[in-house]
């Protein structure tokens, strides 16, 4: 699809793993504000899309840019570029020795350099923002897996980023967190964040998304507005994997 404002692209990008070919020619552009939901079948490289976005994964061949400048392949370079790029995971991966406070705050003392009392401060706004406020003092371990989850968004929102990462935010979760999580995600959507969505919640899909990405095989198949690609897939992979997925 055409994009207006492109802040990431990705061309003729390849990756494997040995002799898998994961990542087949991708090419793909994300334009500032998207919310591009990406889904399809378990190994059909839907995650490792999302993680060749801050060089989590490395790729073999092609470019990827973000905001008109090539990814770094490591140094001074690469960690400027993640704290430009937040990434959200299935599971929470917080520092259970340390409160949710200094959670959302450690990363932006480290790496953005603010001094503790500011970072403390936007921690606090950002908690609020996630709707955990009443929770900063606590640790990791006295919160439910949703609200752990909610501060690991609130943890990459507070680097400032130019885009969103969530590789499968609600996989780790039990049914009734889901929401909660998806809750806050729609709430950035609409305040107009760049987000990537690697995701199997097909109503977020709907509500939310300005293109669906439908990969199999390591290919992007379909790139379409969500009801354009739920009403009418033009695909057999694709037209198979929603028959199997929504209860008609």
């Amino acid at each position: 699809m055409a994009v207006v404002d492109p802040l990431i692209e990705l061309r003729d990008v390849n990756k494997f793993y040995g002799q898998l070919h994961v990542l087949q020619d991708i090419n793909l552009t994300i334009g500032r504000g998207e919310v591009v939901v990406v889904i399809g079948p378990s190994g059909s490289g839907k995650s490792t899309l999302c993680r060749t976005v801050n060089r989590l994964e490395s790729i073999e061949s092609g470019t990827i840019t973000i905001d008109g400048q090539p990814l770094p392949e490591e140094g001074k370079g690469l960690a400027a570029l993640r704290a430009d790029v937040g990434m959200v995971f299935q599971s929470f991966n917080l520092f259970a020795h340390k409160t949710v406070l200094a959670n959302v705050s450690l990363a932006q003392i480290k790496v953005r350099r603010r001094k503790k009392d500011e970072a403390d401060r936007r921690s606090r706004e950002l908690l609020e923002r996630v709707g955990l406020a009443s929770q900063a003092d606590k640790y990791p371990a006295q919160l439910s897996g949703g609200q752990q989850q909610r501060v690991a968004i609130a943890r990459a929102l507070a680097m400032d980023p130019k885009v969103m990462l969530f590789d499968e935010p609600t996989s780790a979760l039990d049914p009734e967190m889901i929401n909660e999580v998806l809750e806050v995600m729609q709430q950035l959507a609409r305040d107009g964040m760049t987000m990537v969505v690697v995701t199997h919640e097909m109503g977020f899909a709907r509500s939310a998304a300005n293109r669906v990405v439908f990969m199999a095989d390591g290919r992007c198949i379909e790139d379409r507005a969500p009801e354009d690609f739920f009403n009418h897939p033009e695909s057999d992979r694709a037209k198979d994997f929603l028959s199997k997925i929504l209860k008609h």
